[in-house]
């Protein structure tokens, strides 16, 4: 059952679990997108219900993803997107703590094959990256919080794991603490966006709920 947290005619805000894909692949997984034209086509009648996702997380971080229900406000919220307009914050715990705990990171991030890697500035097909962050204490863990402003590959897991914190459950990325099947412990909680047909400033928030007991 989709978790919504905000409908319009033009919006969808879902509250993704860990362990599903935001789009399809070519092996045909569960995903999203599917869900959520699934939901419309039940709830309006449409054979062939619009809906488009914005913007994607990884299969194993759980939060919030926003989709248009119309193609005509698409190039707008695409736009926000590319223009870096689009706020979005996340908490990821960590068994590490950094040296700095209160931070902004700007890097150089390159994709090789289905890793990201942390290479030094004029690296060939690397890209700048930046987060800032703040941690504090959460039972025997670290709760980061995170102002994301690029999102590329990985970003997140990446750059945390170079701080030597990986996201708890990430062991592609050298965490070796355990966590849940298909997922880690990294959450999209925050998104703002500018309403592409009233301009309005739109905040969506949801509360922590990671697996772990800290």
């Amino acid at each position: 059952m989709l978790d919504i947290v905000y409908e319009d005619d033009i919006l969808l805000v879902c509250n993704k679990p860990a362990g599903l894909m935001v789009e399809p692949d070519r092996n045909n997984f569960p995903n999203l997108q599917q869900a959520v034209k699934n939901y419309l086509r039940e709830k309006t009648a449409e054979k062939l219900p619009y809906a488009q996702h914005l913007h994607r997380i990884d299969r194993v971080v759980s939060g919030l993803v926003l989709f248009t229900k119309q193609r005509l406000y698409l190039n707008n919220l695409s736009e926000q997107f590319a223009q870096r307009t689009v706020k979005k914050e996340y908490l990821a715990l960590t068994k590490q703590a950094p040296t700095v705990w209160n931070d902004s990171l700007v890097q150089w991030h390159r994709k090789e094959k289905k890793k990201a890697v942390i290479v030094p500035e004029g690296t060939d097909y690397a890209e700048p990256i930046k987060l800032d962050y703040t941690v504090e204490v959460m039972g025997t863990h670290f709760l980061w919080r995170v102002n994301l402003f690029t999102g590329k590959y990985h970003q997140i897991r990446v750059q945390l794991a170079h701080l030597q914190c990986p996201i708890i459950g990430d062991s592609f990325y050298g965490s070796t603490e355990p966590y849940a099947e298909n997922a880690i412990a990294l959450q999209a909680c925050g998104l703002q966006v500018t309403h592409p047909k009233t301009n309005e400033r739109l905040s969506f928030k949801i509360e922590p709920n990671f697996i772990v007991l800290v």
